[in-house]
């Protein structure tokens, strides 16, 4: 499948199409044995009435901090988005972030399997309990043939209740609701 892009050669380095497929993980599965150990620290704050994401990304390895504001575009499709980013300073952060928003936090950790990278976010807070396992691809093609890893219960790709935008709002009673549809 092809994607048109209506930006221009400028615009397209700080712009790409994210082709990506998100997973429930079990509660009891043992993926902690199966990732790296490297790993990385997401605090989001998403902004109120707005697709603009605050985010400021560490590793766990450095320590290196990597500070954006991203826009992640309406799509058609689940599986595929448009996503535009701006590096920022700390300074430049410090400013945005004094605008209305909800954060959220998570641990995101790598696994390689079947020749695939696969990321599995643990979250905090309200959300805790809650991992999910994501994974992306160059194409959609690509991503629709990837199979996930044998942790993960159910494909929730498709159920908006799952995207960040969402889960940055969700209580923890509303979690455990969600949850407990899936048995």
């Amino acid at each position: 499948m092809v994607v048109k892009n209506e930006f221009d050669v400028d615009e397209m380095k700080y712009s790409r199409v994210e082709y990506e497929r998100r997973f429930l993980v079990s509660r009891n599965a043992d993926w902690r044995n199966c990732v790296e150990s490297y790993f990385k620290t997401y605090e989001d704050k998403y902004l109120t009435d707005s697709r603009l994401r605050l985010r400021i990304l560490t590793d766990s390895d450095s320590e290196r901090r990597v500070i954006k504001l991203n826009k992640k575009r309406e799509s058609a499709s689940p599986y595929f988005r448009t996503v535009n980013r701006i590096l920022l300073s700390p300074d430049e952060y410090r400013l945005l972030d004094r605008l209305a928003g909800d954060r959220l936090r998570k641990t995101r950790f790598y696994q390689t399997y079947r020749g695939r990278v696969f990321s599995i976010d643990v979250f905090d807070g309200d959300l805790e309990g809650l991992v999910l396992c994501e994974t992306e691809a160059d194409e959609l093609e690509e991503l629709m043939s990837a199979e996930p890893p044998p942790y993960v219960t159910q494909e929730v790709t498709s159920d908006p209740f799952f995207e960040g935008g969402n889960l940055c709002r969700t209580s923890r009673a509303d979690l455990l609701r969600k949850l407990s549809t899936f048995g």
